[in-house]
């Protein structure tokens, strides 16, 4: 026969077991909760760093050309191998529509840009980009981007300096967009941008290049959405090299962009045809 007292003992152990049940379904919740709050910050993340990564070579959409977000580059103390910039102030001016075709798709182009850290010599695919090699003969023809900073340096994930915008923010551009051209050129291949390759920059969508472009020292890897369009030559990569080896400066909080420690400014950009 069971005495009270073994009765109430008995009460207070199933009291405790159910508390301690209770207790554990709320531990098991509690976890699982934390493991889809987890969960979802890894996508955010993920997704976060996925658009900051794949947006390196975009530009801001509201000024319609083209600016990457790349990965942000560590901070780097190397000295400033360039000399100062020429006396000169960018120009400002804008055009509404993309200029007429009218270079000779079946010459010679080659542009020379000639900047703080000496001249980058680049030979043009007129033929395979005629609406890109033409755009950079209207632009530098008009002085354009003469006095411009090359605004970013990435140096992790892909290799790249970026110039070609008048305001040195990453979202300036010469009004117009052009469209996408030679994305199947036979450089490219399994999604490389090989060293030496000149490239536009856009929003990441399709057909929204204006002035910004990209010049690859090292190879990257890279979709192929971004118009290949010229080639640097050996003297051009020397001096890319001075600029990488720089480093860059970490991230400006405003515009994401990681600017070269080297002070790169092209003074003058010329298109001759040959």
């Amino acid at each position: 026969m069971v005495t009270q007292e073994q009765r109430k003992r008995q009460l207070a152990r199933e009291k405790f077991l159910r508390q301690q049940q209770r207790r554990t379904a709320a531990r098991r919740k509690a976890r699982m909760r934390n493991s889809v709050i987890a969960s979802v910050l890894g996508v955010v993340l993920v997704g976060s760093l996925a658009l900051y990564t794949s947006g390196v070579l975009k530009e801001d959409d509201k000024a319609g050309a083209s600016s990457e977000t790349t990965p942000s580059a560590a901070p780097s103390k190397a000295p400033d191998p360039c000399e100062k910039p020429a006396a000169g102030k960018v120009k400002t001016a804008t055009w509404k529509k993309e200029p007429a075709v009218t270079i000779d798709k079946s010459a010679k182009y080659t542009m020379k840009l000639a900047t703080t850290c000496g001249d980058i010599d680049l030979a043009l695919k007129a033929s395979a980009a005629p609406h890109t090699v033409n755009s950079f003969d209207f632009l530098a023809g008009k002085g354009f981007f003469d006095h411009t900073k090359c605004h970013r340096l990435t140096t992790e994930g892909i290799y790249v300096l970026q110039c070609g915008d008048p305001t040195g923010s990453g979202s300036g551009g010469p009004g117009y967009t052009i469209p996408d051209e030679n994305l199947k050129d036979k450089s490219l291949k399994s999604n490389i941008y090989p060293a030496g390759t000149v490239a536009m920059a856009n929003t990441g969508k399709a057909h929204t290049g204006g002035s910004q472009f990209f010049l690859v020292y090292q190879d990257s890897q890279l979709p192929p959405s971004y118009t290949p369009f010229g080639t640097v030559s050996e003297s051009g990569m020397k001096v890319l090299k001075k600029i990488a080896t720089a480093g860059a400066q970490a991230a400006d909080p405003t515009t994401g962009n990681t600017a070269p420690n080297a002070t790169v400014v092209i003074n003058k950009a010329t298109v001759t045809k040959s």
